[in-house]
């Protein structure tokens, strides 16, 4: 009879390999074909499933036009699914007594500013991870500006609320960096030191980093835009100097350690790096967020709740919990993603801007793995994509069509030279060269505009992906130039 139930053992477990198995080798084959469709250079993919590693893999070349494969050890940006790893950092901090999530933000930054002096001082830990602040985003005081860190911070004084405080949702990298300071001045350590000490070497993660300026590695994955008709490689854009926001780069070696232990309550090798409540708090629903917010995806998706934890996007995916989060450079995606009830994860790795296959590969492995079905989400979700290229390019068109012919600048374009200031936008700088304008803000973005009618001027920026530049002039009752909004922008001239 013993024999028997052994068989019996033997062959339920044979049968459950052989399905795991087939699995591997049709997500295998999806992830293939879903690169080619999508025309990423390279990807990577790594699953979790009941605490083990079971599939991690590298697609396609680091670098298109060259044969340098992806690999498991192939570094790519995490970008903002950094901000999980700076929420686990603050409840370190927390189980040690150190801090606590309603504390008042004023209490450990206390030269720490915003517009709103009652913003300034009801804003708590908490509400620096779950974007629900009131203040818009801020993301030009790094993307378009060579300045410090502590000069970022020191200008959101500057910026304005979208909304009254926790009364709604939206998206705020700069606030992460706050957190940083916060884990700084608690500890002693900056954060990226400490990230590195409390999470990466603890869980062995030896080919991590905190920071782009530390990655010194050959096998590194290059940033690709799709523009000039054509996929191209780019200069990688440093999240640096807001890194608690967005500036981990990892491989899927490393970073399936990260994701075990994500889903095993931070465990790792007989030790853990969060206390059990503390981990249950990471991803807690924390703040609504409106459709408006939220990924095109969710089109397709149809979820009946979408939440914000300590860093984690959530929603529902057929009666489960899904816990995400994307990551996105210029050039340059991840994402990670949790189903916690089936102990599954999933993370990608991507080197094309925007490459929203990371998304079909998510939930193609939750249905494989899990939930069961057989939509086509790369499909899927190439349809939605080319749908709102297509709107975007038509958009365009309409914008070109309204422009009027026959019209002449107000003034000599010499009149247009000179330097235009803002106490948030900073310097921006207009010459011409060559018959056009050349505006250069803070030293660090340039555009070359031709005149496109009255007094507005359009052209490409020297970074080719960055696409189109506008910029719009603005005379005084003198008829003299006092205004230049470039992009949203605005800056006074400088007598």
């Amino acid at each position: 009879m013993k024999n028997i139930v052994l068989l019996l053992v033997f062959i339920a477990n044979l049968s459950v390999a052989q399905d795991l198995s087939k699995q591997l080798r049709e997500l295998d084959a999806y992830i293939n074909n879903a690169r080619k469709e999508w025309q990423a250079p390279g990807l990577a993919v790594a699953v979790v499933k009941d605490g083990k590693i079971i599939f991690k893999k590298g697609y396609g070349v680091r670098e298109i036009g060259t044969n340098n494969l992806v690999d498991t050890k192939t570094i790519f940006a995490c970008a903002s699914t950094t901000k999980a790893m700076t929420a686990v950092c603050m409840g370190i901090l927390v189980d040690e007594g150190k801090v606590n999530w309603d504390d008042p933000v004023s209490k450990y930054v206390p030269d720490f500013k915003l517009y709103d002096v009652n913003v300034t001082r009801e804003l708590q830990i908490r509400d620096l991870f779950i974007h629900n602040s009131g203040v818009g985003n801020a993301d030009f005081l790094w993307g378009v500006m060579d300045i410090s860190s502590e000069e970022v911070l020191k200008k959101m004084e500057l910026v304005k609320p979208s909304y009254s405080m926790r009364s709604s949702f939206i998206y705020q990298n700069i606030f992460y960096l706050v957190a940083g300071k916060v884990i700084e001045n608690v500890s002693g350590q900056k954060w990226e030191q400490f990230i590195v000490d409390r999470i990466f070497k603890p869980l062995n993660m030896t080919r991590t980093f905190s920071q782009l300026a530390s990655v010194k590695e050959t096998n590194q994955s290059k940033p690709h835009y799709y523009y000039n008709n054509a996929i191209r490689a780019i200069t990688p854009s440093t999240p640096d100097k807001i890194g608690p926001a967005g500036s981990v780069y990892s491989c899927l070696d490393d970073i399936s350690l990260w994701m075990q232990s994500m889903l095993d309550s931070s465990k790792y090798n007989g030790g853990r790096l969060l206390k059990p409540k503390t981990w249950v708090e990471m991803f807690k629903p924390q703040t609504i967020v409106p459709a408006s917010q939220f990924y095109p995806t969710m089109q397709l998706i149809k979820p009946n709740w979408m939440t914000y934890g300590l860093g984690w996007f959530q929603h529902d995916y057929k009666g489960k919990k899904i816990n995400y989060h994307t990551g996105s450079l210029a050039g340059e995606v991840a994402i990670h993603a949790q189903l916690p009830d089936a102990k599954l994860g999933v993370y990608v790795f991507g080197n094309l801007d925007h490459a929203e296959v990371r998304h079909a590969l998510v939930y193609k492995t939750f249905d494989l793995f899990a939930l069961g079905g057989n939509r086509d989400w790369s499909k899927e979700f190439l349809r939605l994509y080319g749908d709102i290229k297509a709107n975007g390019e038509k958009a365009e068109r309409d914008f070109e069509a309204k422009r009027v012919a026959d019209t002449k600048p107000s003034l000599p374009l010499t009149a247009y030279e000179g330097k235009y200031v803002d106490p948030l936008y900073g310097e921006a700088e207009v010459k011409i060269e060559n018959g056009s304008l050349k505006i250069t803000t803070n030293n660090y973005l340039t555009a070359t505009v031709q005149h496109w009618h009255f007094d507005t001027f359009r052209g490409d920026y020297e970074k080719g992906w960055y696409g189109k530049a506008l910029a719009q002039f603005f005379l005084n009752a003198n008829g003299e130039i006092s205004k230049l909004d470039f992009e949203g922008m605005e800056f006074a001239k400088s007598k």
